[in-house]
């Protein structure tokens, strides 16, 4: 009979805490508000200098699915608010196609600040804001993520080279099933590629079983 159980688990290399203030407990989770508190007024990076307004992202804070691109342009660093240009007109379109509404996913960016000129962010860039992004993913928890253009690739995936190689692909993000795609203005300038996008989303669909508009019995 073992009359010190607590001695005879130490002895079988389990740890016990006696005092309750180093009992470990799993992290609270936090919600999109929190995050955006702690973002504050960003100075993080350069990119600081010469934005308008940080553009966080918005959506549905439970959404299935959510969008992700690499960083805010000209409209959007005017409104505060994440594809509003001609880009997020041609989003919307894809999101309604798909039989859905913007209220209904979650749109968020690589970086919260607009890069000038609309380049690439850089990497420094990209190392002080992907930790907010990464817990908006968190915070979210979508099912899919469907990633917009190249940098929003590179970043969550790791993924190089032309995106023509892996666009329609899954990947996975931490556990969370990802397809790459173009980017919206990427498909205005090229519009013969929007066939390939749209393949793309209907892969996304089938995924998280979403009936085609019109389609439905």
């Amino acid at each position: 009979m073992i009359k010190n159980w607590s001695a005879y688990l130490e002895e079988s290399g389990m740890k016990l805490y006696r005092d309750a203030r180093h009992i470990e407990t799993a992290p609270v989770a936090e919600s999109l508000a929190d995050i955006r508190r702690d973002l504050g007024d960003c100075r993080r990076c350069k990119l600081h200098a010469t934005r308008n307004n940080i553009v966080f992202g918005e959506g549905n804070p439970a959404a299935r699915l959510m969008f992700v691109g690499e960083g805010p342009g000209a409209d959007e660093d005017k409104l505060g608010r994440p594809f509003v240009g001609a880009a997020g007109q041609l989003l919307d379109k894809m999101i309604e196609a798909m039989g859905l509404e913007r209220d209904d996913i979650y749109i968020a960016n690589v970086v919260k600040s607009r890069p000038p000129k609309n380049r690439d962010p850089e990497p420094e860039e990209v190392a002080a804001c992907f930790p907010f992004l990464q817990r908006q993913i968190r915070a979210i928890g979508p099912e899919v993520i469907v990633t917009l253009g190249k940098p929003a690739a590179r970043t969550l995936l790791g993924l190089d080279g032309p995106i023509s190689t892996y666009r329609g692909v899954w990947q996975r993000y931490d556990g969370i099933e990802v397809m790459p795609t173009f980017h919206p203005a990427f498909l205005l300038r090229s519009p013969g590629e929007k066939r390939h996008a749209w393949s793309d989303l209907q892969a996304v669909m089938r995924r998280l079983g979403i009936e085609a508009p019109g389609r439905g019995g």
